[in-house]
């Protein structure tokens, strides 16, 4: 099965918040990780490509939004 990694830059004033909508929700057959960054944090998404695009459509919105 083929596997995709979509990566999402979170600013350090959201990055708690996405960690805590992430860390409360089923994410089935998707998996995150975060790695913290100077001005931010890298937040990458990976599993089945359809659902990694819309974990990333997702969280851009978010981002956006919030």
């Amino acid at each position: 099965m083929p596997e995709a990694t979509y990566v999402a830059f979170v600013s350090k004033r959201q990055r708690a918040k996405l960690r805590t909508v992430l860390q409360t929700e089923d994410m089935g057959e998707l998996t995150w990780r975060e790695k913290k960054r100077l001005f931010g944090s890298e937040f990458y998404f990976s599993g089945p490509p359809t659902l990694a695009r819309q974990a990333h459509a997702y969280v851009t919105k978010w981002l956006s939004t919030n």
